[in-house]
């Protein structure tokens, strides 16, 4: 049996991270050309050389660390989808997404992330999300705590924002691929309460959510290398999350939501608002 992941292995992993950033992301960062980006699925899903590089590299990386460990690349899954399924069995996986908001680092907008999780026997036990313009990193392993750590290797703690009433909640409700019926629910509600925003870029979302700067997140889509390492680092800051039926948020789940908020009741409040039509 593998032994737990810690939280010295998840700085290791963000120093993976850094150097892969390092090479391929930051040098291309404004420097792509029309023939580097192509579309996958459509033409809001896109791909560059420096995703795929940045990928294979943190692969190599993590498989070098952990020889027996299942690795899930976002990029490796869109050429064969059936790697995704070990997920649920490996006794430990790494889920990478190389360039989390590739939207617009393609755009040259400097918002995006590189974010890895760990997962053991279907359970997610570590996650990091790495902004590479600022060299900063929130990190979490389970049972110990949320941290961000700079570039210079100092670290302080993480905690998700005070509880307040769902009317006087900040966050960012995705609404983009919600179902029309509910989409048209979720819109008309979010006006009531106190500010909302999309930055295209689940990373820098999630890095506002863990350190208290806004109070909920809304997605519908979970995919896991979008939103396990920002699941786990929200819970070890103290925050609830769950499905928008209210129940727990797993490795396998590709649909049913994720509402975030700072504690259950909060989520509760929130849920009411936002997910009740009016």
């Amino acid at each position: 049996m593998t032994e737990r992941i810690t939280l010295a292995d998840m700085h290791a992993v963000v120093g993976m991270m850094r150097e892969a950033a390092k090479r391929h992301v930051m040098p291309s960062f404004r420097c792509l050309d029309r023939a580097d980006i192509r579309a996958k699925s459509g033409p809001l899903d896109i791909v560059t050389v420096a995703d795929e590089a940045a990928e294979r590299d943190l692969t190599a990386a993590l498989q070098a660390a952990w020889p027996a460990a299942l690795v899930v690349g976002e990029e490796a899954v869109a050429a064969n989808p059936a790697i995704v399924d070990g997920l649920a069995t490996a006794e430990l996986a790494f889920v990478i997404d190389p360039i989390d908001g590739t939207a617009n680092y393609a755009a040259g907008v400097p918002l995006f992330g590189v974010m890895v999780s760990a997962v053991m026997a279907g359970e997610v036990v570590g996650g990091a999300i790495l902004d590479p313009v600022c060299d900063v990193a929130a990190l979490a392993a389970r049972g110990q705590g949320a941290w961000l750590a700079d570039g210079a290797g100092a670290t302080r703690a993480l905690h998700v924002a005070l509880p307040v009433p769902a009317r006087e909640m900040a966050g960012n409700a995705s609404w983009r691929y919600l179902p029309p019926d509910l989409r048209d629910v979720v819109t008309r509600n979010l006006p009531k309460v106190a500010g909302s925003w999309d930055f295209r870029c689940a990373a820098h979302e999630y890095l506002m959510l863990v350190d208290g700067r806004c109070h909920f997140l809304l997605f519908n889509r979970t995919l896991p290398w979008d939103h396990l390492a920002g699941w786990l680092i929200h819970a070890e800051a103290g925050g609830y999350s769950a499905r928008f039926d209210g129940s727990p948020y797993r490795v396998t789940d590709r649909s049913g939501g994720l509402l975030y908020a700072p504690d259950r009741e909060s989520w509760q409040a929130l849920h009411d608002l936002l997910l009740t039509p009016a």
